[in-house]
């Protein structure tokens, strides 16, 4: 069968924004016939009844949600429907988040700044069997699983202290975001991030941004 001929991937969308699983089901929906859409979550339980019901080839899944994240997701398909795979979607290009969902089991990550082309061609190659990474974020996994001096670190007692929205938030503060540009990146208010910045803060017992920024290069959160 050739390419042309093919039966489009079956899809299943896994994202607590709304907003952001509307934009990407129109994009796939309006640009190829290779891929389908067929059907979304917003929520780890939402998701593993919606994959079970739909029977999708490749799910797109976010890192970070609220009720566990796409590691639980997987963690709770995996064992019931080990057919399925797993291609990261998220605005997190961490290494510790990176290696925690590929070894849950994920077949790829790539970021949200993905284009709309680019991620329908990376969704048909997991779904034949390749392993797809955002420019620079295969690093992270291959010095992970190598164990070599230098490799991204997998556990760290400080960094387990903040929570994947803490990260989110001091990810961007360290690039240099401004809290409004934050709060539009993450889709909450300047004032939750006022408060996630606080508890950063007092977390890892520093006193300003640059300390912050400092401390976040030093993991390779940035």
């Amino acid at each position: 069968m050739t390419e042309s001929q093919r039966e489009p991937v079956k899809v299943f969308l896994v994202d607590d924004h709304a907003l952001f699983r509307a934009g990407v089901r129109t994009e796939l929906d309006s640009i190829t016939d290779e891929v389908q859409v067929v059907g979304e979550a917003g929520s780890v339980a939402e998701a593993v009844a919606g994959i079970a019901r739909t029977s999708p080839q490749v799910v797109l899944l976010d890192v970070h949600m609220p009720d566990g994240g796409g590691a639980e997701v997987l963690r709770r398909v995996r064992p019931e429907l080990p057919d399925v795979v797993f291609l990261a979607l998220s605005v997190s290009d961490a290494a510790e988040d990176v290696i925690a969902v590929i070894r849950a089991g994920a077949r790829g990550y790539v970021t949200k700044t993905i284009s709309s082309k680019e991620l329908v061609r990376a969704v048909v190659r997991v779904s034949d069997g390749d392993a797809v990474f955002s420019p620079r974020l295969a690093g992270f996994v291959l010095d992970a699983f190598a164990d070599r001096p230098g490799s991204a670190p997998i556990n760290d007692p400080e960094l387990d202290l903040l929570t994947p929205r803490e990260r989110d938030v001091l990810r961007l503060l360290a690039r240099g975001y401004a809290y409004k540009e934050i709060a539009s990146e993450l889709f909450i208010s300047v004032k939750t991030v006022e408060t996630h910045v606080s508890s950063v803060l007092r977390k890892t017992q520093l006193s300003n941004r640059y300390e912050l920024s400092r401390w976040a290069s030093d993991r390779r959160l940035v």
